[in-house]
């Protein structure tokens, strides 16, 4: 039975604590209030048995119950529920706190009212560990979207490839590849044969700029040679070639026959 009974009490510790954790992420209102809501009347508002947020075992609810003022609350001792702030007629500020005396007291949490919705306000720890919490989850969630991108082969090593990346290559239109007219070879071999043709049949007309009247190229002729000294070049070559070539006998002389 002491057992049962402690095991018991470890859950019912258990439940508050998740309770007053998850006090955090509820809100409470009672709509039958809102239209009349103003800093008199706040406290008996706050104080409604529907709200999760109230203790009912604070003092507010021991004046309440004997039909007295809150003046009473600065002569007691424990936990109390006081008026902090009030902006009318939308936001008001509750806050609760453990009274040691009647000049000290030791706030325990804050409760704002926006429009009649009741919130809990959270601790400047509870605040640093949400978004601490937020931070590494984000930094998280992109080193793990990051390594899912990553590929690797033995041969090629390390990349990227994103899931996107294929249908943003067929999304692009493709550009057609102009063809060329002619070949490099086709060109050299062309212009090779041009300035050929130009060395052999030389321009005979000029055009400095266009539009220009085309001015006429005189032509240096070669001056051709003598016709005696063409005679004489042809002579020598027959005379070197009688004089090398062998002496020829003269053909035997015919003889008339005797009848």
């Amino acid at each position: 039975m002491y057992r049962f009974a402690v095991g018991q009490f470890q859950i019912s510790l258990l439940r508050l604590a998740t309770l007053a954790y998850n006090l955090l992420g509820i809100s409470w209102v009672d709509s039958g209030w809102v239209p009349i809501l103003n800093p008199g009347n706040v406290l008996d508002y706050f104080s409604e048995r529907s709200n999760p947020f109230y203790d009912r075992t604070c003092n507010n609810e021991v004046v309440k119950m004997q039909r007295l003022t809150l003046d009473h609350l600065n002569q007691m001792v424990g936990v109390e529920y006081i008026l902090l702030h009030a902006q009318e007629p939308i936001l008001y500020i509750i806050r609760k706190q453990q009274r040691q005396s009647s000049a000290h007291v030791i706030p325990l949490a804050d409760y704002y009212i926006i429009a009649g919705v009741v919130y809990q306000a959270p601790d400047l720890g509870t605040v640093i560990s949400s978004r601490v919490l937020s931070a590494v989850h984000g930094i998280q969630s992109a080193f793990d979207e990051a390594i899912s991108y990553c590929r690797y082969h033995p041969s090629k090593g390390y990349w990227w490839h994103f899931k996107d990346q294929e249908e943003r290559e067929k999304a692009k239109p493709k550009s057609k590849k102009k063809e060329e007219p002619s070949s490099l070879f086709q060109r050299q071999r062309v212009d090779t044969l041009l300035l050929d043709l130009r060395s052999k049949f030389p321009p005979t007309f000029y055009q400095p700029k266009p539009g220009d009247k085309p001015i006429p190229v005189e032509v240096k002729k070669e001056p051709e040679p003598a016709s005696d000294a063409v005679k004489q070049e042809e002579r020598e070559p027959a005379t070197k070639l009688s004089a090398s070539a062998p002496p020829t006998k003269p053909p035997p002389e015919k003889r008339a026959r005797l009848q």
